[in-house]
């Protein structure tokens, strides 16, 4: 594939060279040695992309079908029907018919199995951050367990209570904060300083504790690795979500410890719990640009493509959330606010194209080119785009993972600027408490008295 640009040609060895040549500008292509060489080199590679038939990505794979079963899921499991209305395209005639007033949520929804992983990552190549955002704004993914993640004129939070030795009273001081702002209807997930059974255990009795106590309509998890979790579901703990960290590669995954089949496994374990109340969605992934390359797993994919193949992996296997802990992994591979936020409304674009309820960890770390000021830009663009979720860190600040966040007021400042309330089960035990009036505005004095919180951070 060739094309020319001011009289001089540009050639692009296979599919895996174009895709890499036409994303935007990051650190981590650049490291990966994929990355064009000049603007010009890239917007080479986009025109010569635009032109690309839709069909190319199922007659040719970025990693070969035999060595990857990351490939296998996706050629595998793509939905010839949905695709149907579209298999004529070319990806730059997907990029306008998206944008298009003809397509809405309902044609969206209809779509997103006839879609691959790659064929998404390439329209999002083409697209400006307006349309990646009006794009996504228009895919509405729901998903239940104790209540409803995901619908119009809702937006959730995961409320992140993590504490460097995990202590119990210091968890739950942060989960008594979080839940006075209205936060944690996505989930109240911590993420363990230590992967110990015992240790999980007990910070999942006292999750549901607090649950059961207060009739609260909420899930909980403890981030542990899959086979912990696997382990404590045996022994009868009380797992609501099972979590894991993939990637879009099978090396990647393997660098984690795990393969589709044990995902497939612990999917099934945890259906079997049947600890749902209004739906079944028991799986939560966690995903981010540049752990492909960081475990020298990429195969010479971009970054980018390797995050939107991660989603074929989520998607399996019918998650309750999926979030992109987007800044997480460090200017090595998103250099600055400026790439961080392209790569957030690139995830956020790419997962809910493919029919996941997408949430964004609007994060980023302290030796990064990044401030507090461009997560607030990041945070109310992907509010504008329909995120269904974000953390809730108390003070924005994880003092375990040592990274910076979003915090209960930032999640309170963007449900107050957009109109936006809590999942609707959740909303209703926050009113009924007295955290929250029937307009969606918080209260300065609750229902639970301060003997209540004094005994949930002392049980």
């Amino acid at each position: 594939m060739q094309y020319t640009v001011n009289n001089h040609s540009y050639h692009f060895v296979d599919l895996k060279d174009l895709l890499a040549k036409a994303t935007p500008l990051r650190s981590g292509d650049i490291l990966g040695g994929v990355a064009a060489q000049t603007y010009e080199h890239r917007v080479a590679a986009q025109f010569a992309l635009a032109d690309l038939p839709l069909q190319t990505f199922l007659n040719e794979v970025v990693i070969p079908y035999e060595k990857d079963e990351v490939t296998r899921l996706i050629i595998d499991s793509h939905n010839k029907t949905a695709f149907a209305p579209i298999s004529h395209f070319t990806v730059g005639e997907l990029r306008d018919w998206l944008l298009s007033d003809e397509v809405d949520t309902q044609t969206l929804q209809q779509l997103a199995t006839g879609l691959t992983p790659e064929m998404v990552a390439a329209v999002s190549k083409l697209m400006r951050n307006q349309d990646l955002i009006l794009v996504a704004k228009k895919c509405v993914v729901i998903t239940q367990f104790r209540n409803t993640i995901g619908l119009k004129g809702r937006f959730s939070t995961r409320l992140q209570p993590n504490h460097p030795t995990d202590d119990a009273k210091g968890v739950a001081a942060s989960i008594v904060d979080g839940l006075m702002y209205g936060s944690g209807d996505a989930v109240v997930g911590i993420n363990p300083a230590s992967d110990n059974v015992a240790a999980v255990s007990s910070l999942l009795y006292m999750l549901d504790g607090v649950r059961e106590k207060y009739q609260i309509p909420m899930q909980s998890c403890v981030l542990a690795h899959v086979t912990t979790t696997l382990q404590l579901i045996h022994q009868k703990v009380p797992v609501d979500l099972v979590f894991q960290s993939i990637g879009g590669t099978e090396q990647t995954n393997s660098s984690f410890g795990i393969n589709l089949s044990l995902l497939q496994e612990a999917y099934e374990a945890a259906l079997s719990l049947n600890r749902g109340t209004v739906g079944n969605n028991v799986m939560y992934f966690e995903t981010g640009q540049g752990s492909s390359l960081s475990a020298n797993a990429h195969h010479g994919v971009d970054q980018q493509t390797c995050e939107a193949r991660a989603y074929a992996v989520a998607r399996k296997f019918n998650p309750l959330l999926v979030n992109t802990v987007v800044g997480f992994i460090g200017p090595e591979y998103l250099f600055d606010g400026k790439q961080i936020t392209r790569a957030a409304l690139e995830d956020h674009f790419c997962a809910k194209l493919l029919g996941l309820p997408m949430g964004v960890d609007v994060c980023y770390t302290n030796h990064a080119e990044a401030d507090q000021d461009d997560i607030d830009n990041l945070l109310v663009l992907l509010g504008t785009a329909g995120c269904n979720f974000i953390m809730g860190v108390p003070g924005a600040d994880d003092i375990m993972l040592n990274y910076q966040s979003t915090s209960f007021h930032d999640a309170l400042f963007l449900r107050r600027l957009l109109g936006l309330r809590p999942a609707p089960e959740f909303e209703q035990w926050l009113i009924k408490q007295g955290i929250m009036d029937e307009k969606g505005f918080q209260l300065s004095q609750s229902n639970l008295s301060l003997k209540a919180w004094k005994e949930i951070i002392d049980q």
